[in-house]
C-alpha cells in the first residue's frame, strides 16, 4: 500500500492514513461472523478528501487490480457489509456534523450516531422513526446503507421512506446532489456529457425497458433489504425518477454517501403497551390478524431463549443502562417474578399503541386486551411526558433491544453466527412457518434466540456456535439453505433490514431468478464500472469467497 499512501499524500488528502497492524485488526470485523483484514484505513476530513480518494483509486485500479473502497461508520453491520481486504473509508471520525434540524426535516453527515440525531430531533418534537434495535450504537450512514428498519417500521416503513436528498460521490470521484427528478429535470440530466449524465441515461434505459419485469420482481412483503431497489426508482405514472431509492440499501456498492437529508415525523405524546405471554404458538393464527386489525404502532416479539439470556446476564444491564435505569428495571420486573415462576413463556408479544392523549391510548390498549384476554394478555400504560424512558414498558424493550449485544459479549464458549438472522415471511403464514423453522434449528442442533417484528413477519434468529470448530462450520451451509428455501416457499424475503453483504448476496439469484439478477449486475456496472465500491457484496457476492472468510478465531 506504500505507493497508494504516497499518491494520497501527493494528491492533498488531508485526513488520517493508517496502516498500523492494530488498526487493521480492529477494522477486520464488523458485527457479522466474517473477517476481512484491510490493507489501509483512511479517515477523510471532508467531501473533497472523499473525491480525491475515489479519483485516485479509479486511476490506480488499472495497476493495482485489487484496490477497492468500503465505507464504514459504526461498524454494526451484521451481514459483513463494513469490511474489506483493501481500503476502509472511516466516516465516523470526521463526518459527524448535525447540520440542520427543524420540526419536519434533518440534515446530517453519515458518521453521526442515530442516538445523537434523535437527541436533537426530540427538542423539536420530531423523530426519524426507522431506527434499528441497535439504535444506541448505529450511525445514520449505516442506516442509509442498509435501508434500516426496526420496531416502528410497521407504522412508518423503512429508511427509504425518509431520505429526501443525498450528497453522493460517484465512481468518477465527483460529489453531486441526488434527489427525486421530474421528467423535465430527468431529460436535462440525461443530456449531460459527463459520467453523471451517462449514469442517468443508462439507468433510465434499464428500468424503463424492463419496467414490468422490475415491478413484478418486488417481493410481496412489508419490508425488504435484498438486491437493488430498482422497482421504486422510476415511477412511470407520476413521471418521477428517484436515484435515492437505489442508493439507500445499496450497502455502499454504488458510491459513497457524504451528506443526508431526512424527513421527520412528529413524536406521539402518549404510548401504551399490551404484553402477551404465550405458552405456545398454536394461537398465533388467531392473534396476529386481531392485533393487525387494531392498527398498532409496533408489534414485536422475543422468545424464551432471549428471556432466559436477559435473566442470566441481568447484572450486565448495569453497565449498559447506568445505575438509575438499572434500578428502575429491577423494580419494574418484580411484579413479573410470580408470572415467570409459573413457567417461562415460549414467546412474548409486545403490541404498542400511540396517540395524542393518554385516554386515547388507554382505550386502544384496553379494547385489544379485552379481545385477547384468554391469551394471557396484560397491559402497561406509559405517558411519554411523564416517563421519557418508556416507564413500565421499558423492561420489555430492554430485553428486546439489547439481546444481541448480550449474545455477542457474554456467552464466552460460543459466538454469534448471524446467517439466518433477518428473513421476512408474510404474517399470515407464521403459524405453519414457525414450527418448521424450529424443526430446522433442532435438526442442526443450533442454540438460537428468536426475536422479531411480528407485525411484519420479520425475524432475527441468532445462532450461537463454535465457529472455529469444523463440526459447527459444516452446519452453516445446509442450515442456511434449509431456512432460505423455507422462507422463499412462503413468498418471503431473505432480509428485511440487515441487507445482503457477504451472507445473503450469494442467494440473490435463487431469490429473484436469473433475469432480475442480471439486472442487478447491470445496475452495479452502470454505477461502478470498475468495481471500486465494496466488492463481494450483494450482486457481486460468491458463497465460496464468503465462507472462506468466516472467522476462525475470537
Amino acid at each position: 500500500m506504500d505507493p497508494i499512501i504516497k499518491a494520497l499524500q501527493t494528491a492533498g488528502f488531508s485526513g488520517e492514513i493508517d496502516d498500523a497492524p492494530a488498526t487493521l485488526d480492529l477494522y477486520s470485523h464488523d458485527a457479522s461472523m466474517f473477517e476481512l483484514r484491510p490493507k489501509l484505513v483512511v479517515r477523510p476530513k471532508d467531501a473533497h478528501d472523499v473525491e480525491r480518494l475515489v479519483k485516485l483509486v479509479a486511476e490506480q485500479k488499472k495497476t493495482y487490480h485489487g484496490l477497492s473502497l468500503t465505507a464504514r461508520s459504526a461498524g454494526t453491520c451484521m451481514s459483513g457489509g463494513a469490511i474489506n481486504d483493501s481500503i476502509i473509508v472511516d466516516f465516523l471520525q470526521h463526518f459527524k456534523k448535525i447540520e440542520k434540524i427543524t420540526a419536519t426535516s434533518a440534515q446530517a453527515q453519515p458518521g453521526v450516531f442515530y442516538r445523537d440525531l434523535e437527541h436533537q430531533t426530540l427538542k423539536h418534537g420530531a423523530l426519524m422513526p426507522s431506527y434499528p434495535a441497535s439504535r444506541d450504537m448505529a450511525s445514520i450512514g449505516g442506516m442509509v446503507s442498509n435501508n434500516a428498519g426496526g420496531e416502528k417500521s410497521l407504522e412508518y416503513g423503512k429508511t427509504e421512506n425518509f431520505v429526501t436528498e443525498l450528497k453522493f460521490v460517484f465512481a468518477d470521484g465527483v460529489e453531486r446532489s441526488v434527489k427525486p427528478l421530474n421528467k423535465t429535470e430527468l431529460t436535462k440530466k440525461m443530456k449531460q456529457k459527463d459520467f453523471e449524465g451517462r449514469v442517468y441515461r443508462d439507468l433510465f434505459k434499464l428500468v424503463d425497458a424492463n419496467y414490468d419485469q422490475i415491478k413484478a420482481a418486488k417481493p410481496h412483503v412489508s419490508k425488504n433489504s435484498t438486491g437493488y431497489n430498482l422497482w421504486d426508482v422510476w415511477d412511470r405514472p407520476a413521471g418521477v425518477f428517484d436515484l435515492t431509492k437505489l442508493i439507500v440499501g445499496a450497502q455502499g456498492t454504488l458510491g459513497l454517501v457524504t451528506d443526508i437529508h431526512f424527513r421527520l415525523v412528529p413524536v406521539r405524546q402518549h404510548s401504551g403497551l399490551l404484553v402477551l405471554f404465550m405458552r405456545g404458538i398454536d394461537d398465533l393464527g388467531e392473534i396476529i390478524p386481531k392485533v393487525l386489525e387494531s392498527k398498532p404502532t409496533t408489534f414485536e416479539s422475543f422468545d424464551d431463549q432471549t428471556l432466559l439470556l436477559s435473566i442470566r446476564f441481568m447484572p450486565s444491564f448495569l453497565k449498559l443502562l447506568g445505575l438509575k435505569r438499572f434500578i428502575h428495571l429491577l423494580v419494574t420486573l418484580l411484579p413479573d417474578a410470580a408470572q415467570l415462576l409459573r413457567g417461562l413463556p415460549k414467546l412474548v408479544l409486545m403490541v404498542e399503541f400511540n396517540g395524542t392523549s393518554e385516554e386515547e391510548v388507554r382505550g386502544k390498549v384496553r379494547t385489544l386486551h379485552a379481545e385477547l384476554k384468554k391469551h394471557r394478555a396484560r397491559y402497561e400504560i406509559n405517558g411519554f411526558e411523564e416517563t421519557p424512558t418508556e416507564g413500565k414498558s421499558e423492561k420489555f424493550w430492554i430485553m428486546r433491544r439489547y439481546s444481541f449485544q448480550l449474545l455477542r459479549s457474554k456467552v464466552k464458549d460460543k459466538h454469534t453466527a448471524p446467517f439466518i438472522d433477518d428473513f421476512v415471511v408474510p404474517p399470515e403464514h407464521l403459524t405453519v412457518f414457525l414450527p418448521q423453522l424450529r424443526a430446522i434449528i433442532k435438526k442442526y442442533r443450533l442454540f438460537a434466540t428468536i426475536a422479531g417484528h411480528m407485525g411484519d413477519g420479520n425475524f432475527h434468529v441468532i445462532p450461537l456456535m463454535k465457529l472455529e470448530d469444523p463440526i459447527d462450520r459444516k452446519k452453516i451451509l445446509p442450515a442456511m439453505k434449509a431456512v432460505n428455501r423455507l422462507v422463499l416457499k412462503y413468498g418471503g424475503s431473505l432480509s428485511g433490514e440487515h441487507n445482503d453483504g457477504l451472507v445473503r448476496g450469494p442467494w440473490l439469484k435463487e431469490m429473484y431468478g436469473a433475469e432480475t439478477y442480471k439486472l442487478f449486475k447491470q445496475t452495479k456496472h452502470i454505477m461502478d464500472p470498475q468495481n471500486i465500491f465494496n466488492p463481494h457484496k450483494k450482486a457481486d457476492a460468491d458463497w465460496e469467497y464468503s465462507f472462506s472468510h468466516i472467522r476462525d478465531h475470537f
